[in-house]
């Protein structure tokens, strides 16, 4: 399915958030820091958060403008997520273009990525609700707390509900916050919002389970890293959850057990075991389930491009691998 599909309703508005995005390090502002936020803005991506926004709050009514100002941020949010993350990993490319902190030095990445985050949370308050700012402030804090726990608590953990746990912090919480903020600014019952709120929810929770394929099954060319490079570092996914609870006497699977996942060759012997499994489909047959619960919640909503549009933006999650 092509990304057209979901984004052509929005199209016009996602320039403006574009726009919105580029104006937060004017002139006033130092001239590296316009030159980052431009950098970082022309790298592209799909802009599938901000879309869950616009789509969302056409559907049900809210202010054009505040629901730009909203889409900006939760965009501007994400981006100062990645800014971080590149230079924790150490990162050189994303999407096949240098990383900030290939370029800049850790203080002046981190800086930039703070700058970010602070300009998001001007933009979510230009929505003029308590609400959502409030909602904002939240999901940034789960979003760190995730991070945190990522680096400390996760590496060689195989369990499933701290999987879960760890994917909703990294992922399911901003598509969370897209869906269910954008509800908050429309004039609907908080029946309508919690169903807004579960379809971010789980297509975020999709979306991530599916991004935890591709790391074992997508090449090396398309990744930009190594495949099972989560495992290579320690984590695990939901592919090799499942390969765990089916194969817990495999050597491999024992020496993951004994926290010995620096072991590289071994580690690339259960990554090949992993690819070649029935884990793979029962992985992406789990993301389905997520995707179904999504499409659920869009029931007895009303009809037409933007509900559509949602619809199409749930099934082409879980085609990515394709």
């Amino acid at each position: 399915m092509s990304t057209t599909t979901f984004l052509t309703p929005v199209q016009e508005q996602i320039y403006l958030v574009e726009e919105r995005m580029r104006a937060q390090a004017n002139e006033e502002h130092h001239p590296d820091l316009r030159a980052a936020l431009n950098h970082l803005i022309s790298a592209g991506g799909k802009r599938v958060r901000p879309t869950v926004v616009l789509l969302v709050g056409n559907m049900l009514g809210a202010p054009p403008e505040r629901l730009i100002a909203l889409g900006a941020a939760i965009e501007m949010l994400h981006t100062a997520t990645l800014v971080h993350d590149d230079l924790i990993d150490g990162a050189l490319l994303r999407r096949g273009i240098p990383t900030l902190n290939s370029q800049w030095s850790p203080a002046a990445t981190v800086l930039t990525g703070d700058f970010i985050f602070a300009r998001a949370a001007k933009l979510a308050a230009e929505t003029d609700s308590v609400a959502v700012m409030k909602h904002f402030a939240e999901t940034l804090a789960i979003m760190v707390n995730g991070e945190l726990a990522q680096m400390f608590d996760a590496r060689g953990i195989y369990d499933r509900t701290h999987y879960y746990k760890r994917i909703y912090a990294k992922t399911g919480s901003l598509f969370e916050l897209a869906s269910h903020a954008a509800a908050l600014l429309c004039d609907v019952g908080t029946d309508v919002r919690e169903r807004m709120r579960q379809y971010g929810y789980n297509i975020g929770m999709a979306f991530q389970i599916v991004d935890d394929i591709l790391d074992f099954v997508g090449d090396t060319a398309t990744l930009g890293k190594p495949a099972g490079s989560d495992l290579l570092n320690g984590l695990v996914t939901l592919p090799a959850l499942y390969y765990i609870e089916a194969n817990p006497d495999d050597p491999n699977v024992r020496l993951l057990a004994k926290g010995e996942y620096h072991n590289t060759a071994r580690m690339k012997e259960l990554i090949e075991s992993i690819r070649h499994s029935e884990a793979i489909r029962q992985s992406l047959d789990e993301a389905g389930q997520f995707t179904r619960r999504a499409l659920e919640a869009l029931a007895d909503l009303p009809t037409g491009v933007e509900r559509q549009a949602l619809e199409d933006l749930a099934h082409y999650i879980i085609e990515r691998h394709v």
